[in-house]
């Protein structure tokens, strides 16, 4: 095993920059928002509620745009029969923050939530809030996966050394940073990580176009050169698998902790939206180089270059396209800059999922449902500890699991069929309850998981129309392996029936109960007759009445701090307040019992 000593040196130079940007940042704001009397536990969630458009922009792109997002759009351009056409995420994750912005930003950013899980708890209980965590959690450790193993793919590039060290190494780093400073340490260090990704792979790209072997990527676009053209094409048969990809994406791309911890970090509801916005463009932005990286290499004459004559999908390796374009095609000084960079630069969706998972758990799943007691300090040394925990479990996946595509779906399969369409439910569809909500969650879950999962090996009980079989060749035993595949688009009509599940028994069980059908003694989760059950959690409405914040719809026998911890005076202006109320009526968007 020969180490590149230059490269070695370039990655530790990233990293320390790294690493001390994301402790300036912890010292820089280590007494953010005592003057306001918040809790330190909520200023490490999201940030004292202060983060500005420079660095919430950079940060909130940087939600998606890490390791599996360049890597995965360079290896689907270059696969050939995939191509462009199969790079769904640029425009997917794009699209799903414009319609964050439009329809969800503004609703839970203008009630003062602190994390995602909030509404739910307040609606449908503590609870059933546990049970949402579940699906969210995975998403949150699964995506952390996807994003360490392309970080350990591209050091393994570079400095030729073990996949696992490297990532073990990376993971450590990460976590220590947002141990030390929480959100403000991860928007901050964003902003540096993001640059890096833009001049690292831009200053790149000029040299591996003009290698004398890659051709001109126009022509290998729409013509057969080395490869199939890398433009790429969706057949017929394939339409609605592709329609189905899509809208896990566009959709499965909002219910994310990593998404509304920058929400409800904004300053305002109106700076929530238009960081979502300018997100957006951002993500299309950082993708042209990815795409045109992948490109080259489906452009490329392997046979000349130091790579060998064996192409990358030959060698199993399509997914390393990026590192493996910029190592062979690029002067080692552009190439070791470029992997540098961007090396250090993909842990920016790493941190920030780990600091989800523990913020999610350390509020909703240890405060909320087990020790509404607790002190702040206590909830504070839960984070950091399940920041370890987390971290770990998200280490320890990506050193056992496969493709870095393959883990990015997998990790919004469940937050789109199960989250998604609870979420949808719980902020626009008035008298929703936990009964629906429990019959959601079934639904989605059987549907999804009826389908199967290749990724796990985990063979299909609902055979939907259109299946048919494949013959896959398994990388670690070398068998042939048989696998079904969906045609018909399974996902997206799980989410849409765990959506009507939902709202049908919502209603129904409302009607039972209340019209007197069902005893009131039957309603074993205190969803429609007990109205002042404690595990119902209080319901309030923000209402603006001059500079303050008002709570009404208080359940009786909940204190007013119990109230607090869904909405505190502080997180809103009262500019905002009043804008809110103007544009639109929060009782528009809350559920009542009435």
């Amino acid at each position: 095993m020969t180490i590149h000593i230059e490269g070695l040196v370039a990655i530790a130079v990233f990293y320390l920059l790294i690493l001390f940007v994301g402790i300036w940042a912890a010292w820089k704001n280590k007494h953010a928002g005592e003057a306001e009397g918040t809790d330190r536990s909520e200023t490490i969630m999201v940030g004292g509620r202060d983060i500005g458009l420079f660095v919430g922009g950079f940060t909130m792109t940087a939600t998606w745009v890490g390791g599996g997002y360049i890597n995965g759009t360079a290896e689907y351009v270059y696969l050939p029969g995939h191509g462009l056409a199969w790079a769904q995420a640029p425009f997917g994750y794009a699209l799903s923050l414009v319609v964050g912005g439009l329809f969800f930003a503004k609703p839970m950013r203008s009630r003062g939530y602190v994390t995602m899980l909030d509404p739910f708890q307040q609606t449908y209980g503590k609870r059933m809030g546990g049970l949402l965590f579940i699906p969210a959690l995975m998403g949150e450790i699964f995506w952390s996966a996807a994003i360490l193993s392309a970080l350990g793919a591209t050091l393994s590039v570079i400095v030729d050394i073990n996949i696992k060290i490297s990532v073990v190494i990376s993971a450590l780093i990460a976590i220590f940073y947002t141990l030390v400073g929480g959100l403000y340490s991860v928007a901050y260090t964003d902003v540096v990580q993001l640059f890096c990704i833009f001049v690292g792979l831009w200053i790149s790209v000029p040299f591996a176009l003009t290698n004398p072997a890659v051709s001109d990527i126009t022509v290998t676009a729409v013509k057969q050169v080395y490869q199939a053209p890398w433009r790429g094409s969706v057949n017929k048969s394939d339409t609605w698998v592709w329609i189905d990809n899509f809208c896990l994406l566009m959709l499965g791309g909002i219910p994310w902790q990593v998404y509304f911890q920058r929400v409800l970090s904004a300053s305002s509801a109106t700076y929530a939206q238009v960081l979502s916005f300018l997100a957006a463009f951002g993500c299309l932005v950082m993708a042209v180089p990815s795409v045109l990286i992948g490109a080259i290499g489906a452009s490329t004459d392997w046979n000349q270059t130091t790579y060998g004559g064996v192409t990358p999908e030959e060698k199993n390796e399509a997914d390393m396209i990026l590192p493996i374009v910029l190592q062979h095609l690029c002067p080692s000084f552009v190439s070791f800059f470029g992997l540098g960079a961007v090396s250090a630069a993909v842990m920016s969706s790493a941190d920030s999922s780990i600091l989800s998972a523990s913020s999610m758990f350390a509020r909703n799943i240890y405060q909320l449902a087990f020790r509404q007691s607790a002190s702040d300090r206590e909830i504070v040394w839960v984070m950091r500890i399940t920041i370890f925990v987390f971290g770990g479990l998200a280490t320890l996946m990506a050193l056992v699991t496969g493709t870095v595509y393959g883990l990015w779906y997998l990790s919004s399969d469940l937050v789109y069929v199960i989250i998604f369409p609870q979420l949808l439910a719980v902020l626009f569809v008035k008298g929703t309850n936990t009964y629906g909500s429990v019959a959601a969650y079934v639904f989605g879950f059987l549907l999804r998981i009826g389908g199967g999962e290749p990724y796990l090996k985990l063979p299909p009980f609902i055979y939907y129309p259109g299946w048919t079989t494949e013959n896959v060749l398994n990388n670690i035993t070398g068998e042939m392996e048989v696998i079904v595949i969906q045609k018909f688009p399974f996902k997206t009509v799980s989410m849409v029936a765990s959506f009507l599940g939902n709202v049908a028994f919502s209603y129904l069980a409302k009607y039972l109960f209340e019209s007197g059908k069902l005893s009131h003694k039957y309603d074993f989760l205190d969803a429609v007759v007990s109205k002042h059950s404690a595990e119902i959690m209080d319901k309030t409405t923000l209402v603006a009445r001059g500079n303050n914040i008002g709570l009404s719809e208080m359940k009786p026998r909940l204190s007013v701090t119990l109230a607090a911890a869904f909405t505190r005076r502080d997180t809103l202006p009262a500019e905002t307040v009043q804008e809110e109320e103007e544009e639109s009526s929060p009782d528009s968007f809350l559920h009542d019992d009435e």
